[in-house]
């Protein structure tokens, strides 16, 4: 099946979307994949209802789903593709709450009003029946991260830094563990701009001109998120960066890239072996000076995706479109031990539209 996939992370940088094919085991070929960015007027608005269940109705709900609806035209127009070429659209949406430990989770963006614009079926609501049935509805992409690792070495580590950081470790069998680490990006973003210094740490530059302070830093760590046993995962507003608050811009920015960094060595005590290698894949892997913390902290190769030719920019959105299949197929998305639901799961929501466009 040909699939696009949509993925609008916590970072909320924009909208990826990228086009598949798969039968939802193997991926039989990767099409073009695009990134458009929000406008600084509408993250303003995305940052106003982070933290919030916001109900179907809202005006920004459907401002944000027409917004991806454009994004696909964008990209079936790259690719030379009408819609009745797409068999399947797998639409995350916007993340404005996640807390598993009240079983709440809220992706915003209408996959009927999608569908409807469309012409094509939306599979959307990913994390809803995982959540339901007692998991953490959270990571969802360690399934096609095993598909994607079938050639490589193992056992191997795939960290996914966006706003929030989570990683999938496959051993030797292709048994597979996942969580979420801990923060990735969305402090140091945060930091930045209460400082008046941009969006972002662009290179990780204002931290590279930093010093770590070691006691912000163990207090930072002292969090009893990092004593929970896996699977767990996280909001994207779990941390503060009330413990570097009285430091200067870049002694801040440079403990709080430490920060992300030692979460993620906290992740090896978890894992059942040691992995030879870790992917890094998201806008995280951009920052050289959280890359060269990585490296100081895990001892082995740490690499960006694109070492073993996958794409980090859109990765998140291809897996969402092999997810989409994998739903039509009634085929599991999330598990015991990536999620702690109990058993494998079928999860997202099918939207079909009243009408199909027809080629030409």
């Amino acid at each position: 099946m040909r699939a696009v996939g949509l993925m609008s992370g916590t970072s909320l940088d924009g909208i990826d979307a990228a086009i598949l094919e798969t039968d939802g085991e193997k991926i039989l070929s990767f099409g073009p994949s695009i990134s458009v960015p929000y406008s600084n007027h509408f993250k303003k608005i995305l940052f106003k209802i982070i933290g919030k269940i916001i109900l179907p109705d809202n005006s920004v709900v459907r401002e944000l789903t027409l917004k991806h609806a454009d994004v696909v035209f964008s990209i079936m127009k790259r690719a030379k593709l009408s819609p009745s070429d797409i068999e399947v659209i797998g639409f995350h949406g916007q993340t404005t709450l996640h807390d598993s430990q009240k079983g709440i989770t809220c992706q915003i963006g209408d996959g009927k009003l999608l569908a409807e614009t469309l012409g094509i079926p939306v599979v959307n609501d990913f994390r809803s029946a995982d959540l339901f049935f007692g998991g953490e509805g959270a990571p969802l992409a360690p399934i096609y991260h095993k598909a994607l690792s079938r050639s490589l070495k193992r056992p191997i580590a795939i960290l996914n830094i966006g706003g929030v950081a989570n990683v999938t470790w496959i051993g030797l069998d292709f048994e597979i563990f996942a969580f979420d680490t801990g923060p990735g990006n969305a402090l140091i973003d945060d930091w930045v701009r209460a400082n008046d210094l941009g969006t972002m740490d662009s290179d990780g530059s204002l931290a590279r001109s930093g010093q770590v302070n070691q006691l912000a830093l163990k207090e930072l760590m002292s969090k009893d998120y990092f004593k929970k046993s896996i699977p767990k995962s996280l909001d994207r507003n779990t941390f503060s960066f009330d413990p570097v608050v009285n430091l200067n811009p870049e002694d801040g920015a440079a403990t709080l890239t430490a920060f992300s960094a030692a979460a993620v060595y906290e992740a090896l005590k978890h894992f059942p072996e040691k992995p030879i290698r870790w992917l890094v894949t998201g806008g995280g892997r951009h920052n050289k000076t959280l890359m060269g913390n990585l490296r100081t902290y895990l001892k082995v190769l740490v690499e960006p995706v694109e070492a073993v030719g996958w794409n980090g920019d859109v990765l998140e959105a291809q897996a969402f479109a092999y997810l989409a299949v994998r739903s039509l197929k009634k085929l599991p998305i999330s598990f015991p031990n990536t999620t702690g639901v109990p058993r494998p799961t079928v999860g997202g929501v099918c939207n079909s539209p009243l009408y199909k466009f027809k080629s030409g």
